[in-house]
């Protein structure tokens, strides 16, 4: 087809504004899927997106489309998250697309996340379709929605399309509206191949399957391609099209979207944000990659069985295909064996890596106490990133620690300002600056230390707002703190698996409030267990889990005391030897529920 008549277009939204609804309204309206095919989020096709109700991976579909002007158009629409943690995601899609529909929930209004896509979106000169969805529910405010949209992107009401994806109302004036706004792909199919990198996935049959849009040039069967970051030279065995589902074709043309299959069996040999280019006639410069991802999360990943390390190992190497915000290294711990470090762009992003490594690869695995990345400066000079707080130098060897900072924008219903605000006091926020939306909305900007909002700050901004605060932050830098590192002791053992780095001041309490919890989740040994929180030296918290007792004397009736007293001293001498070499099991959820102390 015509480079001309070629549409690429992503969706973007908050989370639960209906991207994924309006995906499928789309593919049934023009004949991409029938009927009998069709599902509800039928490009969600992880179990786990379906059971979190969320959109985790962007989803690539080709779609034909006759439209008004009486031609066919070719339309490549790419379905992309809405939560914070996979805004890298969005950002990937949004490289592959020359326009973006801007979808906004006609109950909720402008909500973070919209506007943090909504930027990225203008910084790579996509062509905007704003998009007003959910008119059909009751506390629908459309008018009121109009207002702030227009406010936010500068456009006239015309321009605004009223939907109901749900319902399947005015999906073909957004059809039109891509067609009529979003502008064709500019590629030359007579220069040499580049193409762009925008995902990838593992195939046990035919290796890595290399997701891509072709920028110059056109890819043909037998064609021998050289990827110019990574540097390996393959031949194309398959080329195909997302229908949604793979679907192979003859070649790909200048400005379509779709996949190649090259028998790459290393899972390392493809970087996402990689230029594709013909092996025999390269291209003379690679396109622009992708601004790598911030890792703001770290947590130690680590088998129940060691025999599974290898298992573990493979499976981290091609969960990694797919996403590249997710990044691994190898680590060993005492407590725990062999394992790795893991970095995430947020809570929700580690729970979702572990549970597609638990159910895709069949790992049975424990995860720890996550934490963000500290800055230590040493006394002699040295700058050091701290991942894991069991590398923390000595107190003496420290001059100053620095903790990172992130750029908090909650837009919230008036009402609840002030008890956002003493919320974001407790966290040590520093606040910044208030906007009114409207009479009733505010967007108000705070700086946090990033450890302070990963865990439940989420969770109580939406409480304190009865379900309608939202939150998007960005990484801001970092600033020196009063920090020092809280080692939990079993027995005298430091556990390093639940070491942690917090403020000074909130030190002591966390302490009491971790060795309470754990006293409630280790389970009785046969010997009593201490449990010590410490700074240093110093035993700032201890609880004990008192030891499960045997009636050794039962058997015994009546008689002489000093029978019953050589049972007691041989249990103690036992216990005594237990408490001596045995290990103190901690349980998993332990790991999670500190965290949220």
């Amino acid at each position: 087809m015509d480079t001309s008549r070629i549409r690429n277009f992503c969706i973007i939204a908050h989370i639960d504004h209906g991207k994924s609804t309006l995906a499928d309204r789309m593919m049934q309206f023009t004949g991409a899927i029938t009927e009998r095919e069709f599902k509800n989020q039928l490009l969600d096709d992880m179990d786990l997106e379906r059971e979190h109700g969320i959109t985790i991976k962007a989803s690539a579909v080709r779609l034909h489309y006759k439209a008004k002007d009486k031609n066919e158009y070719l339309l490549n629409l790419i379905d992309t998250p809405g939560h914070v943690d996979f805004t890298y995601e969005v950002s990937k899609s949004i490289r592959a697309c020359e326009g973006a529909i801007l979808l906004v929930d006609a109950a909720q209004g402008v909500e973070a996340q919209t506007v943090a896509n909504l930027h990225m979106a203008k910084e790579h000169n996509l062509a905007i379709v704003p998009v007003i969805n959910k008119i059909d529910l009751q506390n629908a405010n459309p008018d009121k929605v109009k207002l702030q949209i227009m406010h936010l992107l500068d456009v006239e009401e015309d321009d605004i399309i009223l939907i109901s994806a749900k319902e399947g109302v005015g999906t073909e004036g957004v059809l039109e509206k891509i067609i009529d706004k979003v502008p064709a792909p500019s590629g030359d199919p007579k220069k040499a191949l580049q193409a762009l990198v925008f995902d990838s996935q593992y195939n046990s049959y035919k290796g890595v399957m290399v997701y891509i849009k072709v920028v110059n040039g056109n890819i043909l069967p037998k064609t021998r391609i050289r990827m110019m970051q990574g540097g390996g030279d393959f031949e194309v065995l398959e080329q195909g099209i997302f229908k949604p589902d793979m679907a192979k074709v003859s070649s790909l043309k200048c400005g379509e979207v779709g996949y190649l299959a090259a028998n790459i069996r290393d899972p390392k040999d493809i970087i996402t944000g990689d230029t594709v280019t013909d092996a025999r006639h390269p291209a003379k410069e690679a396109l622009p990659g992708y601004k790598k991802a911030k890792q703001m999360v770290y947590s130690g990943i680590y088998p129940v069985n060691t025999k599974d390390f290898e298992s573990l190992r493979d499976a981290i190497d091609k969960l990694r295909l797919s996403d590249a915000s997710f990044v691994s290294e190898a680590e060993s711990s005492a407590s725990m064996g062999f394992g790795f470090r893991c970095g995430f762009l947020g809570l929700l992003h580690m729970q979702i890596i572990q549970e597609r490594l638990e159910r895709e690869y069949n790992l049975d695995l424990v995860m720890t106490t996550p934490s963000v990345v500290y800055r230590v400066e040493k006394t002699n000079g040295e700058i050091v990133d701290i991942e894991n707080p069991t590398k923390m130098p000595g107190q003496e060897r420290i001059a100053e620690i620095s903790e990172p900072f992130v750029t908090a924008t909650m837009i919230i219903p008036a009402d609840s300002l002030g008890n956002i605000m003493e919320l974001s006091k407790q966290r040590r926020g520093v606040y910044t600056s208030t906007e009114y939306l409207s009479p009733d909305t505010v967007d108000i900007i705070y700086d946090f230390p990033l450890s302070e909002i990963i865990v439940d700050f989420y969770d109580k901004l939406k409480s304190l707002t009865r379900g309608y605060g939202s939150l998007d932050y960005e990484f801001k830098g970092y600033k020196p703190n009063s920090l020092v590192k809280l080692d939990i002791l079993l027995n005298g053992e430091p556990c390093d698996a639940l070491s942690l780095i917090v403020f000074k001041e909130k030190a002591e309490i966390r302490g009491r409030a971790i060795a309470q919890k754990l006293k409630e989740l280790i389970p009785k040994q046969l010997y009593e267990v201490a449990i010590q929180a410490a700074i240093g030296n110093n035993i700032i918290a201890r609880e004990t889990v008192g030891a499960l007792k045997k009636n050794v004397t039962g058997k015994c009736y009546g008689g002489d005391i000093t029978r019953k007293r050589k049972l007691w001293e041989k249990q103690k001498q036992g216990k005594k030897r237990l408490k001596q070499f045995g290990k103190v099991q901690v349980p998993q959820e332990a790991f999670l529920s500190i965290l949220k102390i």
